[in-house]
């Protein structure tokens, strides 16, 4: 069976993968990286989901972001059900090339979260208080929920 060509640079030695220009990013043992999709215009967190080495190559290629689903073992491109897609102006890459930041455009209700509100990041924990079981959440006030029933 015929191999096929490596999509990124081999990992290098520290100091290239820190400071070099070879794009060469470092999959998990599963074979994926996480991935952050921010509001391109006002840097606002929208979700957190994972790629694999087609999700990436596809989101670098296509502009749109692709994702790994880890429970339905899939590829998905974000809004194919829902409508709510993600244009990808600019793509980074932290130090050591371990994750992924998409600067993005959202298209649709402009919901990025599959629960319906903008980002994933609704709830707060309370900073300072106990860490134990009874622990609560808190839901952002501002954070606005569309109840569209689409889901991806």
């Amino acid at each position: 069976m015929p191999t096929s060509p490596p999509r990124f640079a081999p990992r290098g030695d520290h100091d290239a993968i820190e400071t070099g220009t070879d794009f060469a990013p470092k999959f998990d043992a599963d074979g994926l990286i996480v991935a952050i999709a921010a509001d391109a215009t006002t840097g606002e967190v929208l979700m957190v989901a994972h790629m694999n080495e087609e999700a990436l190559a596809r989101t670098i290629a296509t502009r749109s972001a692709w994702f790994f689903s880890r429970s339905r073992k899939k590829l998905w491109r974000k809004g194919e059900e829902s409508g709510n897609t993600l244009s990808v102006t600019e793509i980074r890459v932290d130090c050591d090339q371990d994750a992924i930041l998409l600067k993005v455009d959202i298209a649709g209700d402009a919901v990025a979260c599959h629960q319906g509100y903008r980002s994933c990041f609704y709830r707060t924990v309370p900073v300072g208080a106990e860490a134990k079981p009874s622990l609560k959440l808190s839901f952002d006030r501002e954070m606005r929920r569309i109840a569209s029933g689409k889901k991806d």
